[in-house]
């Protein structure tokens, strides 16, 4: 009778086990069916190729501009007042913990309050008019302040389905011989940098930001993915070429544009100063969410097991969806009063003064001599970037074929630029932390790699009569 008993028991584990490994299938297949589609699968829409989330972000600011506005600037006097009740009763956020979210340095939280104020006098055009003729309230406040306030918390209910369910773990594991070697980061990174790539890199960065969190990530692992792969999208690459009148030639922008990002990020993970940032965890090397690699199994076997067991252990979406809005609204309210004081002012100094010509003349030799045509106009497109990666192109888009090109490439490469990504990067990872001065390093070094790169690039182009 024991026997029977004792046989009985495991009979009845092992038809539970399989119970479980078929709900722990079926969360992680169609939460990375809906993740994958929503996020990643290119669709047409309005003559570009977008996205279904870009398209569903876009649809929103068009058919309730209004509301949506009022909404944005909820965000931003949220955000802003929660950082100054924390540092003026700092008792609330030992009793509150969520209000954690809102501690901040002297610095940031002086940009929050200075954005809330612009926020207020560009919504009431209180600001000189040339301000409005310019396209920075446009820009600042209709695009950028707005998108990202719906972009972060809508995209923290979809990458909560790639990261509690599995979808992380699969396509980490398949990338791993590639990102580990190549960029020193694990295999999960590639979701991060495919989500910028092909979506939006506010979801990257924030997808970053919660496995990092989260233990997934050291500073340095973070840092690297920041900085190196929070890309502009594919459509945005359209958008460039569309102003240069470069669709003709959108392939051979957006293939160059990609072993740009490729080459940059091989080289700049292995100098300063992304070398020099501690390889440390968040709250120890404990919370590291590595497995033992199984070499005798093959990959795709490794892959499917490990998204099973991390869909297995996880919660049901109704719990972890309120946690995920929440968090994604908290997010948007801490770093939008900052992208609108630091994108405002850097797109004054380029709009209304000559710095950037003045920074840009040592260059203007060396683009002669290496061939790029009109170098006086060049320069400036050269340095500009890092205000805004759009301006680039206003600034040569009646130059010759060549150098409409070379900053085609050359802008959306660049990666940082501070009317919206640096402000992010620094605020979303003040764990790590980020310095203002790492991401001016990063744009010097990176402009400084990618010229010459793309100058021999566009030798081969020409010799080849593509240009």
């Amino acid at each position: 009778m024991k026997r029977k008993r004792i046989f009985a028991f495991w009979i009845e584990q092992s038809k539970t086990g399989v119970r479980q490994n078929r709900a722990a299938a079926g969360k992680f297949l169609l939460s990375f069916l809906v993740g994958m589609a929503f996020f990643l699968m290119p669709v047409s829409y309005s003559g570009k190729i977008t996205v279904p989330f870009d398209v569903f972000i876009t649809m929103l600011r068009q058919s309730f501009p209004a509301q949506v506005e009022v909404y944005t600037f909820f965000v931003v006097l949220f955000g802003a007042v929660m950082s100054l009740l924390v540092r003026m009763l700092p008792a609330l956020a030992s009793r509150y913990r969520w209000l954690l979210d809102f501690r901040t340095s002297s610095t940031i939280l002086f940009l929050r309050l200075i954005g809330l104020g612009l926020t207020i006098v560009l919504i009431a055009h209180l600001l000189p008019e040339a301000v409005y003729r310019a396209g920075i309230y446009h820009l600042i406040w209709k695009v950028l302040a707005v998108s990202v306030a719906l972009i972060i918390p809508l995209g923290a209910i979809f990458v909560q389905l790639f990261v509690a369910y599995g979808g992380m773990e699969f396509l980490g594991t398949l990338a791993e011989p590639v990102m580990r070697p190549l960029f020193r980061l694990p295999g999960r990174a590639a979701l991060d940098a495919l989500t910028s790539w092909v979506g939006s890199y506010s979801v990257g960065l924030y997808l970053t930001r919660t496995v990092f969190l989260g233990g997934g990530y050291s500073r340095r692992q973070a840092f690297t993915l920041a900085t190196c792969f929070s890309t502009v999208s594919i459509g945005f690459v359209g958008v460039i070429c569309a102003t240069l009148k470069l669709l003709p030639l959108f392939p051979v922008v957006l293939v160059l544009y990609f072993l740009s990002i490729v080459l940059l990020a091989f080289l700049l993970v292995r100098i300063p100063p992304i070398s020099r940032i501690p390889d440390s965890y968040l709250h120890g090397k404990e919370e590291r969410r590595n497995f033992r690699e199984e070499r005798d199994k093959p990959l795709l076997r490794r892959a499917w097991q490990r998204a099973l067991k991390q869909a297995g252990t996880s919660p049901p979406f109704a719990r972890l969806l309120p946690a995920a809005v929440a968090d994604g609204f908290r997010l948007a309210g801490s770093i939008i009063g900052t992208i609108v004081a630091v994108g405002t002012v850097s797109l004054a100094l380029a709009k209304f003064t000559p710095v950037f010509n003045y920074l840009g003349v040592p260059l203007i030799p060396v683009l002669k001599w290496w061939g790029i045509p009109q170098p006086q106009l060049v320069a400036p497109a050269v340095l500009v970037e890092i205000t805004e990666m759009y301006i680039p192109a206003l600034l040569v888009v009646d130059t010759p074929l060549v150098s409409r090109f070379f900053v085609a490439v050359l802008s959306t490469s660049q990666l940082i630029f501070f009317s919206s990504l640096g402000p992010m990067i620094i605020d979303m990872f003040r764990e790590i932390p980020v310095k203002f001065s790492h991401l001016i390093v990063l744009f010097v070094l990176r402009s400084a790699i990618l010229i010459p790169f793309l100058v021999v690039c566009l030798k081969l182009l020409q010799a080849l009569n593509i240009l």
